[in-house]
């Protein structure tokens, strides 16, 4: 990316085979690159899936496999910017047993999809494609029982991880009151209120930067290259919560409303996270960079002059004398979507990137990346969905030439042509918006209805209808 068919004929088509849950296990043993498993595509449907020129888009076939919540996919390869098509997708229901622990509730179960965008090769897509749920998954085993009980979460859990969590909550507080003296005691009883919701949030933050680690300790002996934007979501209790570092996007579409549910994180959104960094560790810069921001390269003639400016203080532009050392080259450059941290990279948030560093330079760029995904949450037990409302993801190909109201009028558009039990009618969604904002190929390359240029780069796209599982599966 810019950042750096049928079945065969000679057998008959294998029944629908519903996906059972995948508990949380150790990490399988990675392999190559390769489509998403769910696809299950047959060695004719890859090669077509991996050919450039006719850019085929793949989706499940109904006949094979029916994806959880009657999901819809659907995927297409660029026009040529990369071998492989680098974008990765996971649709999963995954258990979640405890880590020690008795047995006081069942165990825990989400369901979860994820869309990995990679960049500069394909090998940490396909690894965090495979993994990260299974992160996800581990952070949450100790909290089973936590989150299954209706009284707050224990601020602070005993050594004796088998206690309930009832008990959890009066231990600390009896022992710290045995120990602090009276005039101490309000001081230290100022407790905050941390909600179950909020240990969950926790619980995706640390499995991103687990995934990171691994990814960091691995990217050798799996011969990962590379990085890639990640976008997930988690359905669990009653709540989605969908988790970005990167620039995929979100929506969900509710009777007609828009209602975003992440933010691309480039260059220019983070201007003044990337700037503050570089203001505190200047030798991050390599001597070679300003973590000033100017209206353009500034020349050696107009030194002495005055130029506007800002700085990782400022959302307004100002005026300042011009030094030698505004002449060096600017931490963030262009604007739009041909912003880049050093001029090499046009994302800050996301997973891998472990070896980026600066053209011809010795200056690493992963200290200015991120992988700490922003997490929002929407509670789906808040209002009663109709089937027509969903909860649209997608890689930036299907962004860059499309709107948040351009997708949804195509979304509804699709889903009224079919009735509202049909389950594939997600997977034709999902279809049409790869189909459309990857345009027809004419003389002048790949263009959409209206004649503008289409979209050049891998495109993803999962269509989840928030009817909830007992309403779909």
């Amino acid at each position: 990316s810019e950042r750096q068919g049928q079945p065969p004929r000679d057998s008959p088509a294998p029944p629908p085979v519903p996906p059972g849950p995948s508990a949380c296990r150790g990490p399988p043993v990675g392999g190559g690159f390769s489509r998403p498993a769910f696809l299950q595509l047959t060695s004719e449907e890859l090669q077509r899936a991996d050919d450039h020129a006719g850019r085929a888009v793949q989706s499940p076939r109904e006949s094979r496999r029916r994806l959880p919540w009657s999901t819809g996919y659907a995927e297409v390869i660029n026009a040529g910017k990369s071998q492989h098509n680098e974008d990765q997708a996971c649709c999963e229901v995954v258990v979640v047993d405890r880590r020690c622990s008795p047995r006081c509730n069942p165990d825990l179960c989400f369901h979860y999809w994820g869309l990995f965008d990679g960049h500069a090769g394909s090998g940490a897509a396909v690894m965090a494609s495979k993994l990260l749920h299974l992160h996800i998954c581990d952070q949450l085993r100790d909290l089973v029982d936590i989150l299954q009980d209706s009284s707050p979460p224990p601020l602070c859990l005993p050594s004796d991880s088998r206690a309930l969590p009832a008990e959890r909550n009066r231990a600390p507080l009896a022992q710290a009151d045995a120990e602090l003296r009276n005039d101490a005691l309000p001081r230290f009883h100022l407790e905050k209120a941390v909600s179950h919701e909020s240990l969950v949030i926790g619980a995706i933050e640390n499995a991103f930067k687990r995934m990171d680690e691994q990814i960091e300790r691995e990217r050798t002996t799996r011969l990962v290259a590379g990085g890639c934007c990640a976008l997930a979501v988690v359905y669990l209790l009653g709540k989605v919560y969908v988790a970005n570092a990167g620039d995929s996007r979100a929506i969900i579409i509710r009777n007609g409303e828009i209602i975003p549910m992440s933010r691309e994180f480039t260059p220019e959104t983070e201007r003044q996270r990337l700037q503050f960094l570089g203001f505190l560790r200047p030798e991050l810069l390599g001597n070679e960079f300003t973590h000033l921001e100017f209206p353009r390269r500034i020349q050696h003639k107009e030194l002495g002059k005055k130029m506007l400016y800002r700085d990782q203080n400022m959302n307004g532009w100002a005026y300042k004398r011009i030094e030698e050392d505004d002449l060096k080259f600017p931490l963030i450059y262009g604007e739009g979507k041909k912003a880049r941290v050093m001029a090499t990279i046009g994302v800050t948030r996301g997973l891998g990137d472990h070896d980026l560093k600066v053209y011809n330079s010795n200056i690493h760029i992963k200290p200015f990346l991120s992988c700490v995904p922003e997490v929002r949450v929407y509670d789906l037990t808040q209002y009663e969905h109709c089937p027509d409302d969903v909860l649209v993801l997608g890689t930036d190909g299907l962004w860059d030439v499309t709107n948040d109201r351009e997708v949804a009028d195509m979304v509804t558009e699709v889903l009224m042509s079919y009735e509202p039990n049909d389950p594939c009618r997600y997977t034709k969604a999902a279809y049409e918006l790869v189909v459309r904002s990857r345009g027809a190929l004419k003389e002048r390359g790949w263009r959409l209805a209206n004649d503008k240029l289409g979209s050049g780069d891998d495109i993803s796209v999962f269509v989840i209808p928030l009817g909830g599982p007992g309403n779909y599966t």
